[in-house]
């Protein structure tokens, strides 16, 4: 079978608007020829800004868009074979259904026989026959969408750009236009982007879906791929429902998380620090056999199963059922080994980076970081150190510490959350949160930009600005010579 060739490539991609506000930076994908690609994330994570570029609607402040192979990311959008359907449909009010889907055609000047041709196609593509001479204004939402996804596609562009064209139509409508999408899709047999928060709609309608958060890829992969095995705890916790657990491999292919040891599929080192992720739908309860016992809570009925809450120990479970339970009462629960998936503990979190200050008797030794400055006892950072004379001595050699960039780092759990905004060491907002067991997972963004990961116990809102306790003797240090390069 032949290699699908790449249709378009965005190499180290970087988007700024107003000088200094970084959207997206050096962003990289491959979309290959046929493909039905999905960007997925949340409001503002630069998806739309991505498809924009694409289409030429708005220019890369650096890096390269290239269209089967040849650079177009300087052109404007009218020289591109590339069509965009928008969220609003952008159709014109005065023009009947006829003259909508063939603007395009009468700006190249087809002859008249030939539109009548290809917007006959497009109508028969969307399932709308017979509607030329409709006004505008007597459609449907859902069929005022077929229009414009018509006229998109009436002048048979290599790429179809689709910016959540399915958020103004009611549930029952979008369930609808997703299959009609994708059965336009394999009908054409063009590539298609989508762009949309739903991640029900990704996964229906996706060759490949690329999740994104704060114009960052987090994982490209097939829809199954994607639920199934997440490659971080943004994409679990983002893309259905997810039972987050922390643990630890304690033996081969045997894990441990809420006080029990499962088998599981995942091979990593014993000892390994791992966030051990469980859908709902694969926990069995049972009253008599499974690897955890629990109390349920809660058994609410939501159409076609129900979801049920159980507590064990610290832990609350969310379990879908196809049975409902007596809050109270006291079940098991079984987790399949390949239902268990390891995400290996994120060890790049809390790290930052600052400057060493010079070392006196009277001030001792500090450090200067984006959100703070701290004083620091000199053998956290230097092994085997001496003071004589008022000078840091190692080796018989004394030991200039100004200008040293040092690197702090500290666990998610050492560091703890205030509303007291004097009683910490950073401030900043809370930009996300995820349950993880029996603790909730916060990532806090200072005025610098600096992200600062926090477990916390209490449950905070996304937005709240709040105060970060760290505790200096909870704080690890290493010495960098230059980038990340550690002195020997």
């Amino acid at each position: 079978m032949k290699k699908k060739e790449n249709l378009i490539e965005l190499r180290h991609i970087k988007k700024c608007f107003d000088g200094n506000t970084v959207v997206t930076e050096d962003f990289n994908l491959e979309v290959k020829k046929g493909e039905f690609v999905t960007f997925l994330g949340p409001s503002g994570c630069g998806k739309t800004t991505i498809l924009r570029m694409i289409g030429g609607f708005e220019l890369p402040t650096s890096g390269e868009i290239l269209l089967n192979g040849e650079d177009i990311s300087i052109l404007p959008p009218n020289k591109r074979p590339i069509n965009t359907v928008f969220q609003k449909y952008a159709l014109f009010p005065h023009l009947n259904v006829y003259d909508n889907i063939a603007f395009g055609l009468k700006l190249k000047k087809l002859p008249k026989k030939e539109q009548d041709e290809k917007v006959r196609h497009a109508l028969e593509i969307v399932d709308l026959e017979g509607f030329e001479k409709r006004s505008i204004q007597t459609l449907s939402g859902g069929q005022q969408q077929r229009i414009a996804i018509a006229r998109a596609i009436v002048n048979e562009p290599e790429l179809l750009l689709l910016d959540e064209p399915l958020s103004a139509l009611d549930y029952k409508m979008r369930k609808e236009m997703q299959l009609e999408l994708k059965n336009m899709h394999k009908k054409l047999g063009i590539t298609f982007i989508f762009v949309t928060h739903d991640q029900e709609e990704a996964l229906t309608m996706s060759d490949k879906i690329v999740v994104m958060a704060d114009g960052e890829i987090q994982q490209v992969g097939t829809p199954e791929e994607i639920y199934n095995e997440p490659s971080n705890l943004f994409v679990a916790d983002f893309i259905g429902e997810s039972n987050i657990f922390k643990g630890r491999v304690v033996e081969k292919k045997k894990v441990s998380f809420c006080g029990t040891v499962f088998d599981c599929v995942d091979d990593y080192e014993i000892g390994t620090v791992i966030d051990a992720v469980v859908r709902p739908e694969d926990i069995q309860i049972s009253a008599a056999e499974g690897q955890i016992q629990g109390e349920i809570l809660s058994s609410d009925f939501k159409g076609t199963f129900y979801i049920v809450f159980v507590r064990s120990g610290k832990n609350e479970i969310e379990i879908h059922s196809l049975k409902n339970f007596q809050p109270g009462t006291t079940v098991k629960l079984y987790i399949a080994p390949d239902s268990i998936h390891l995400i290996p503990y994120d060890s790049s979190i809390n790290h930052y980076e600052g400057v060493l200050g010079a070392y006196s008797e009277e001030k001792g030794l500090y450090a200067e970081f984006s959100d703070f400055s701290w004083d620091i006892k000199p053998e956290q950072i230097f092994s085997d150190i001496k003071i004589e004379n008022g000078h840091l001595i190692k080796n018989g050699q004394p030991i200039q510490t100004e200008g040293l960039r040092i690197e702090a780092s500290f666990q998610p759990s050492a560091a703890q959350l205030s509303d007291d905004a004097q009683a910490g060491v950073v401030q900043g907002r809370i930009i996300s949160f995820l349950y993880v067991g029996d603790h909730y997972r916060y990532t806090v963004r200072s005025k610098s930009e600096e992200d600062y990961v926090v477990d916390d116990e209490y449950l905070w809102n996304q937005e709240d600005y709040v105060s970060i306790l760290i505790p200096k003797e909870k704080v690890s240090y290493r010495i960098l010579n230059g980038k990340n390069k550690i002195v020997k």
